[in-house]
């Protein structure tokens, strides 16, 4: 396919990789027949490489319904968003939908879509984060200007999804690894191990992510090896990770994060890049 250089991700995601696409691109396989990534979040890889066929799949159901939404009413989707404002109290009413679950679930699928991307826009650091009962907890971020509106992006989005052949999905990565077809490439890009207690985030989605689902990834890591599909791995460097993925190539990367709660300990850090072939 022919790329186009408006394909861009359209939230600001946890660990999103865009910053790291020049170093992560020369670590590709040459050939990608299939490209799959189990943990979606924003896409910066997806979205740069815009494969012409591809397994996309994220546990948070409300992103996975936006990208579906780009795809099929992106039109009505840059109309509802026009409609929000970045107003404090505004903000925070669109933010309480989710509080009354009858209430949200009578919205439409656009109308949520458009609210997922106006909170990303306008919520404190663009951070997605629920909280134990699934609910956006972020705070308004006070920005003059957000970009709550980027139609050029939105379309170019909207025509690669629908010119390529791609199937979305919100399901456990590991019954996405399942059924993957001969010859795929995997990028797994899971919640990072933390590399200390105030650096700890997991809020994307309900539930978190420990150093047992940790365990569980490196073991369909294995099988993934023993079929004979490529996948490459991000993650923080901690030790745990390190040994965990001992057997397999390991590049280490720097990448700035901003997650931290304490604001001294924000910004370079190393990555490790894993990969199970040369």
């Amino acid at each position: 396919m022919e790329k186009n250089a408006l394909v861009a991700p359209v939230v600001k995601w946890a660990g999103g990789k865009r910053q790291l696409l020049g170093v992560l691109q020369p670590l590709l396989p040459r050939r990608i027949t299939c490209y799959c990534e189990p943990f979606v979040g924003g896409g910066a890889l997806l979205f740069r490489l815009q494969p012409s066929r591809a397994i996309i799949n994220d546990v948070n159901s409300e992103l996975i319904a936006v990208y579906e939404v780009i795809r099929d009413a992106v039109e009505d989707l840059i109309l509802t968003l026009q409609g929000h404002a970045n107003e404090e109290a505004y903000f925070y009413a669109v933010r309480h939908w989710d509080r009354d679950p009858q209430t949200y679930d009578a919205k439409s699928k656009v109308e949520k879509a458009a609210r997922l991307l106006f909170l990303n826009k306008t919520c404190y650091n663009g951070l997605f984060r629920v909280n134990t009962a699934g609910e956006f907890n972020t705070p308004f971020g006070r920005y003059k200007n957000p970009a709550i509106v980027n139609a050029p992006v939105l379309r170019a989005v909207s025509a690669y999804f629908r010119a390529a052949e791609i199937s979305f999905s919100s399901l456990d990565y590991a019954a996405v690894l399942e059924v993957l077809p001969d010859r795929s490439f995997v990028y797994l890009d899971p919640p990072y191990d933390p590399v200390s207690t105030s650096s700890r985030f997991t809020g994307y989605a309900r539930g978190g992510f420990s150093r047992q689902e940790q365990i569980r990834l490196r073991e369909c890591c294995d099988w993934l090896n023993r079929r004979g599909i490529k996948f490459m791995l991000s993650n923080s460097a901690t030790a745990f990770i390190r040994d965990l993925y001992k057997d397999y190539s390991v590049t280490i990367v720097r990448a700035k994060r901003a997650l931290n709660s304490v604001a001294a300990r924000r910004g370079l850090v190393d990555e490790v890049v894993v990969r199970n072939y040369a």
